[in-house]
């Protein structure tokens, strides 16, 4: 079992037009590699946009979920087995993790 305090929940990391309302994906790479260096993982639960996984130093792993929509069990189960493989590995291990806005999926 793991704390929450090693869970970051986040909007949709953004380029362009986007990060001027949203997170800027240089900033949100900047953040998680200065408090958190090779200790975190990223997950996408868009299934609406992607990003380059290079930001995050390939750390990324996509779950592909419809916003407004509940996820498919087999994806919750491999989204869960994936964060607890991932967390357990080592104590300073932390996701970051999001959909679009950052609260709905």
């Amino acid at each position: 079992v793991f704390s929450a305090d090693r869970i970051i929940a986040m909007s949709f990391p953004s380029s362009g037009k986007q990060s001027f309302y949203r997170n800027p994906i240089e900033e949100v790479a900047r953040f998680l590699d200065t408090k958190h260096a090779n200790h975190y993982k990223v997950y996408n639960l868009c299934s609406e946009k992607g990003y380059d996984p290079k930001y995050f130093h390939y750390r990324v792993e996509r779950i592909f979920i419809d916003d407004h929509n509940v996820p498919a069990l087999q994806d919750m189960l491999k989204f869960t087995a994936s964060v607890r493989e991932w967390m357990s590995q080592d104590e300073k291990n932390i996701i970051a993790i999001h959909c679009k806005g950052g609260k709905g999926r």
